[in-house]
């Protein structure tokens, strides 16, 4: 693997399975008692974000704490940041406390790119405005494995606000590099301009793509970062884009559907397709801890599969 993780790109096809068969093994010390390994004693990671978060701060602060690494949580709301201190001064600042790893969220795509040249240790971008989110692409990738056994040659649709998700973007990247057929579905508002230069098919009718899905993955309508009005009001999009019971029951007795969350219940997926034991929601949820330790394994480790030795 690169030094960085900023992109989803940045990934080969072989990078991809070595970070899932990390996972996959780095998952067997998660169903231990003591589920803590040594392999990052002495190492700092930093978890920096700019950006509200619950599920990927604590999954990455749990990840480098069963890797036994010191973690520093610093959020930009009452630090220094807030006094109007610069991205690349908070940079320079951990650069002298030593940090070996920075996890960032920021709310300007290409912050993660920007602060990779500034400090030494490893960037992982954890979501940079509506550019990429490649770790949650990971752990996608990873709950689509386990659950049907493989990622080559699945149909993946991935419906809704496709303009302002940056999951969407960092999903078709690693998806096609691993070989699965995706298709983006949203109203044309909510789809951006390059997205024909995307690796993916590009539909409008979530009702044609859904009987031939294997892989359903929702995405949450994202209201805090519309300046106008991407569509006629919340009941309109959930009646022509919004998974209910009715088109829940369209999708073939294998199927299984996703959401990076959180989520809004009600638009554009139903409470009860949610909770249902074909979701994968919750799974999701579990498995970014162990993807995102893979990943800081890796990164800060070597590039060989987590076998023996530390394990």
């Amino acid at each position: 693997m690169k030094r960085h993780l900023i992109s989803a790109g940045d990934l080969t096809r072989d990078d991809a399975l070595l970070v899932l068969d990390t996972a996959e093994e780095l998952a067997r010390v998660s169903e231990r008692s003591i589920k803590k390994l040594p392999t990052l004693r002495g190492r700092t990671v930093v978890n920096l974000f700019y950006e509200d978060s619950t599920r990927t701060r604590i999954s990455f602060e749990a990840a480098a704490k069963r890797l036994s690494a010191d973690v520093i949580n610093f959020s930009a709301k009452g630090s220094s940041v807030s006094k109007g201190e610069s991205l690349k001064d908070t940079a320079l600042t951990l650069e002298a406390m030593g940090a070996d790893a920075v996890v960032i969220r920021h709310g300007a795509s290409g912050a993660p790119h920007r602060l990779a040249t500034w400090v030494r240790g490893s960037v992982v971008n954890a979501g940079d405005g509506t550019h990429e989110h490649p770790t949650q692409a990971l752990l996608d990738a990873f709950s689509m494995r386990r659950r049907m056994g493989r990622i080559d040659g699945l149909k993946v649709s991935i419906v809704g606000d496709v303009l302002h998700s940056r999951v969407a973007r960092s999903n078709v990247l690693l998806l096609h590099a691993l070989g699965a057929e995706v298709t983006v579905v949203a109203p044309p508002t909510l789809l951006p301009v390059s997205v024909d230069t995307w690796p993916c098919q590009v539909s409008y009718d979530i009702d044609a793509i859904l009987p031939k899905s294997d892989v359903v993955m929702m995405l949450r309508v994202q209201l805090e970062r519309m300046n106008a009005a991407y569509f006629p009001s919340a009941r309109e999009y959930s009646r022509r884009y919004g998974l209910d019971r009715e088109r829940f029951a369209r999708l073939h007795d294998d199927a299984i559907v996703m959401h990076p969350g959180p989520m809004n219940r009600g638009m554009e997926i139903s409470a009860e397709v949610a909770d249902s034991p074909r979701s994968t929601i919750v799974e999701q949820v579990a498995n970014g801890v162990t993807v995102r330790m893979a990943v800081l394994y890796l990164l800060l480790s070597g590039s060989e599969p987590a076998i023996g030795g530390d394990l």
